[in-house]
């Protein structure tokens, strides 16, 4: 048996592991949500291991396994392919994770491992049926360049998708218009819609057909939902669905609990949900004790988030504002999480704390 994932804690100390991991990974500030597409600087960030060195004029994505066509393209190879410009929401699987108690110790996500952009590249559905997919497979490996020491062995970061997931999966190698920076996986990477995040293996340089499931680290391991260790669990598909919100008024600088002047304010935030469209979002001015329903927007894409508004007239006094997305397969944000050991896909309400007075 491979060894489990990183423990847990009691209580709220952020252990050195923990702080060495959230200076090198970064979530989007919540007011970037204003942003139709998030900006690269802003977009989250989580990179496994290093950020490996790539030369572009030797890099290429190879083709094998059980295909009858085995194949290599170059970069420039890829380029000249078919081309796709699509918005997609990304979100972290652990997103909400230092909100659970106890705590997965891992990369302390609060609330901002979120972003979406406009990922530029050519469809991976053609390059399976060029190789020639053998009857006998199964699911599509999938190989990054960058490699570390996790569950106690080296390895590069893998993860295995099945052939049906395929469908719409991108190889991107352009990110809101311009070439991938490395921290996003320079020169090519896989981008999955509605998807979490774990899913979009970047520095992707090899695609290998497998007669069975992919047992690596990062599937049989790592992202599982599971209550205790040695326990399989299910694993960590596709996002559930979530609203945050545009912090309004101002922040108090450590508490960050905002500050407003009593009267009319406009709410606003985003919804998303990676197992369909989003067909409603609430909202709360006391803390979920009772709902009642914004205005939605056009989703940016039909792989994207969706805008909401909600009129408030904000009374003094202080006040916990939530949002809670449904999307059009009948889920609803829940008002509290489902607690599991890594801490994944906890898409309870975020509860917006405000002091509402003339200041």
């Amino acid at each position: 048996m491979q060894p489990a994932p990183p423990g847990t804690v009691d209580g709220e100390d952020i252990t050195p592991a923990e702080l060495r991991l959230a200076a090198r990974n970064h979530g989007q500030p919540l007011e970037g949500l204003r942003h139709d597409i998030t900006p690269v600087g802003l977009h989250y960030l989580l990179i496994h291991y290093d950020i490996p060195a790539v030369d572009p004029a030797s890099f290429a994505l190879e083709v094998d396994g059980a295909v009858e066509r085995p194949f290599r393209l170059t970069l420039d190879e890829l380029r000249a392919r078919e081309r796709v410009d699509l918005p997609v929401t990304f979100e972290c699987a652990g997103n909400g994770r230092t909100l659970l108690s106890p705590r997965a110790v891992s990369q302390p996500w609060v609330l901002e491992a979120i972003g979406t952009a406009c990922w530029g590249g050519t469809p991976l559905r053609p390059l399976l049926d060029e190789a020639g997919v053998r009857p006998e497979a199964v699911e599509v490996i999938l190989t990054g360049l960058d490699r570390g020491v996790e569950g106690g062995e080296m390895q590069s970061y893998r993860r295995g998708l099945g052939l049906d997931e395929c469908a719409e999966a991108l190889l991107a190698f352009d990110m809101n218009g311009m070439p991938l920076p490395p921290q996003h996986g320079f020169p090519l990477r896989l981008v999955v819609p509605g998807w979490y995040g774990m899913t979009n293996v970047k520095w992707l340089t090899r695609i290998t057909l497998e007669d069975k499931p992919f047992e690596g680290y990062h599937n049989a391991v790592s992202y599982r939902l599971t209550d205790a260790e040695g326990v399989p669990g299910e694993p960590v598909t596709r996002m559930a669905p979530r609203s945050l919100m545009v912090p309004p008024g101002v922040p108090d600088f450590m508490s960050r609990v905002r500050h407003l002047e009593p009267g009319p304010v406009e709410l606003s935030g985003r919804a998303w949900s990676g197992w369909g469209g989003i067909e409603r979002v609430e909202v709360s001015t006391d803390g979920g004790e009772s709902f009642a329903d914004a205005q939605l927007e056009e989703p940016v894409s039909r792989a994207a988030w969706c805008g909401w508004r909600f009129e408030w007239d904000a009374p003094p006094g202080e006040h916990v504002l939530c949002s809670r997305a449904t999307d059009s397969a009948g889920n609803t944000q829940p008002l509290e999480a489902h607690w599991n050991l890594g801490g994944y896909a906890n898409n309870a309400l975020e509860r917006v704390e405000v002091t509402v007075a003339s200041i």
